[in-house]
């Protein structure tokens, strides 16, 4: 089966090293066992240059039938993981680590109550581990920023566009501000998120700008950067899902000049079964546009 999901990995990259990263094995475990493979069948599954690699006649004629494998192997996974479970039937949701859960989470808890009799867990996880499992059918349904996902891997909805906040401690001044442009972080010390994925896009914003951002605090977790801002450490730049309603200590205020902001989609792999009860979760979910506030 690794050699079947390595394959199939491959043929999607066209490339052995973005293939062994998205199947989470080292190049050297992925080539070795495309070789292992080549030995079993044969003859060589891939012509490789400098660009990356192509499928020979021999892996052409193997790869439905290898997908076909991997297909079952994730229906039966699937199957199996409700099976265990049969008072209920679980929904897993998948969350990258930086997405919130503040603007989401009323939508959950909605579906949930009108359809009470489906269990539904939320997993954090790495971008690449959530993606993998996702495909693997250890996860349901992922919610992540919106990447330009590929419509021939995923189904993309888009959930709700959010803004990127400013956080800071009660009596701040910019408390007296309806925002604050990005020129005024450069008088303050700057909590970093060196995960968030508009980091770099922030980061050149202020270089074209001759705007000198310190960052004397970093951390991948937006609980200790809200925290920090509530101690007065500093002020962060956070997606509005990740800012809590009511947290004791803090305020926040949209970041502009420029403005910033980012999608949030949910996806589900293709390949994996359809359930009515998912679809109906995702339509859920899409609600929050409607109600989203575009402060």
């Amino acid at each position: 089966m690794h050699q079947v999901k390595y394959f199939l990995a491959v043929c999607e990259h066209r490339n052995f090293t973005q293939a062994a990263h998205a199947a989470n094995v080292s190049q050297p475990a992925l080539t070795a066992a495309i070789k292992k493979l080549e030995d079993e069948l044969g003859g060589a599954v891939f012509l490789r240059d400098r660009s990356g690699c192509a499928l020979t006649p021999l892996g052409e004629l193997v790869r439905p039938r290898f997908q076909r494998i991997q297909d079952e192997a994730v229906a039966t996974l699937g199957d199996a993981v409700r099976h265990v479970r049969l008072d209920r039937i679980p929904i897993r949701i998948g969350l990258f680590e930086t997405v919130g859960g503040n603007l989401l989470s009323s939508r959950i808890a909605q579906y949930q109550t009108s359809n009470p009799s489906i269990e539904i867990e939320i997993i954090y996880r790495r971008a690449d581990d959530a993606l993998e499992e996702l495909r693997d059918g250890l996860l349901d349904v992922v919610i992540a920023p919106d990447h330009g996902f590929s419509p021939d891997i995923y189904c993309t909805d888009k959930l709700l566009s959010e803004t990127y906040q400013v956080v800071f401690a009660k009596g701040h001044r910019f408390e007296t501000l309806d925002s604050v442009p990005l020129k005024e972080m450069s008088k303050e010390t700057y909590l970093d998120r060196p995960n968030c994925e508009m980091r770099e896009e922030l980061l050149s914003l202020c270089k074209e700008s001759g705007i000198e951002i310190y960052a004397s605090y970093r951390s991948n977790r937006e609980n200790w950067l809200l925290l920090l801002a509530a101690e007065g450490v500093g002020v962060a730049i956070l997606p509005k899902s990740c800012v809590p309603d009511h947290m004791p200590g803090i305020s926040s205020r949209p970041l502009t000049s420029p403005h910033v902001s980012r999608d949030l989609v949910a996806l589900r792999y293709l390949k994996q079964p359809a359930r009515s009860e998912l679809q109906a979760l995702v339509q859920a979910l899409t609600q929050t546009e409607r109600h989203q506030d575009p402060a």
